[in-house]
C-alpha cells in the first residue's frame, strides 16, 4: 500500500498547477499524495504567536500554519515568495528544475514606449529598476493572483505591467504580444518551486529527496544567501540571478533604491568548489560600496 502524502497548496490557479506537478512526480515515485487546499489562517487557536514560530512570509503563512499544525503534510510553494528564514521545525525538502527566470513586460501599445507611460507592477524590485531605467515614466501597485493582475491590466488604462514569464507559461497565459526584460535582473529564486516539510516527518523528506534539482538548488541557494545577508526580505528591491556554467557558477545582482535612482550592482564568478559563502561574500561587496547605507533607509521604510 503506497504512502499518502497531503500536499498543502493555495487555491489559485498558478498554485494549484505547482501542487499537481509535485503531485504528479510523487505519483511517478510510487505515493499516493492527495491535494489539500488551504485558504484562511482566521481561527488558528496557536498558543503561540506567529511571530515566535518564525512564521513570516505574506504568502506563505497559511500553509507554514497548516504544515506545523499536521493538516498537511508537504507544502509547495514559488520559492521566491518563501522569507530566506523558515519557521522552526520546516525545511526545505526539494528545489525542482527551474523555469523561465525572465520578467516581461505585457505592453498594450505596440509602439515604442513614450516618455510617460503608466506601468503597473506590486513588487518593489520590478518597480526600481524600472524607474531607474525610464525615470519619467510612473509606476501604481498591481496587487493579486496572476489571473487577478490580467485582469486588472484589462480594465485599467495603464500602458502595460510586469510579470514573471514562469507563473504566465505555467498555467499557459503568457500572450504572444510581450515584451523580455532581459535587462532586469529577478528576484532571488524566480521561476523555482519549492517543497517544504516538517524536520521530523522523514518519509516525505525521503519522498522528496528524488525530486530535488541540484543545479538549481546550488543556484537558488546563492541567491537567498545574497538576500539574506542583505537582510532585504522577499519585498525588497533586490535581485540575484546565479547560473550554473560547467565548473563555474557566474552570480549577476543588485540592490536598488525605491525611486530608481540609486543602484549597486554585481557580477562576479566562482568555481563550484569554491561555492560556499559565495553569495554572502558578494552581498558583502555590495554593503561596502554604499549598499549598507541604503539598507538601512530601506529598512526604516519597509
Amino acid at each position: 500500500m503506497s504512502t499518502t502524502i497531503r500536499i498543502g497548496t493555495r487555491d489559485s490557479e498558478l498554485a494549484l498547477w505547482q501542487a499537481n506537478k509535485v503531485k504528479h512526480l510523487l505519483e511517478q515515485e510510487g505515493y499516493h499524495p492527495i491535494l489539500k487546499p488551504v485558504k484562511s489562517t482566521g481561527d488558528l487557536n496557536l498558543e503561540q504567536p506567529l511571530y515566535e514560530m518564525g512564521i513570516t512570509g505574506i504568502f506563505t503563512k497559511t500553509l507554514d500554519v497548516a504544515l506545523i499544525k499536521g493538516e498537511i503534510d508537504i507544502a509547495v510553494h514559488s520559492m521566491k515568495d518563501v522569507p530566506t528564514a523558515l519557521p522552526k521545525g520546516v525545511v526545505e525538502a526539494a528545489v525542482l528544475p527551474r523555469a523561465n527566470t525572465s520578467d516581461i513586460l505585457i505592453h498594450k501599445s505596440q509602439s515604442e514606449f513614450t516618455s510617460h507611460e503608466t506601468i503597473a507592477t506590486g513588487s518593489l524590485r520590478r518597480k526600481a529598476q524600472w524607474l531607474n531605467k525610464y525615470p519619467t515614466h510612473k509606476v501604481v501597485n498591481l496587487r493579486g493572483n496572476v489571473n487577478t493582475r490580467l485582469q486588472k491590466l484589462k480594465d485599467n488604462n495603464w500602458s502595460g505591467a510586469i510579470f514573471a514569464a514562469a507563473g504566465l507559461e505555467r498555467i499557459n497565459l503568457k500572450p504572444e504580444s510581450h515584451l523580455e526584460l532581459d535587462w532586469m535582473i529577478p528576484a532571488p529564486a524566480q521561476g523555482a518551486m519549492l517543497v517544504v516539510t516538517m524536520e521530523h516527518n522523514t518519509t516525505c523528506r525521503n519522498a522528496l529527496e528524488a525530486l530535488n534539482h541540484l543545479e538549481t538548488a546550488l543556484e537558488v541557494k546563492v541567491e537567498r544567501e545574497f538576500l539574506k545577508t542583505l537582510e532585504g526580505g522577499c519585498t525588497a528591491p533586490i535581485g540575484a540571478l546565479a547560473k550554473v556554467n560547467g565548473n563555474m557558477l557566474e552570480l549577476e545582482a543588485g540592490l536598488f533604491s525605491l525611486d530608481g535612482k540609486q543602484k549597486f550592482l554585481i557580477q562576479e564568478s566562482t568555481a563550484l568548489e569554491q561555492v560556499e559563502g559565495f553569495g554572502k561574500k558578494c552581498a558583502q561587496s555590495v554593503l561596502n560600496q554604499g549598499g549598507k547605507l541604503l539598507m538601512e533607509e530601506l529598512r526604516k521604510v519597509l
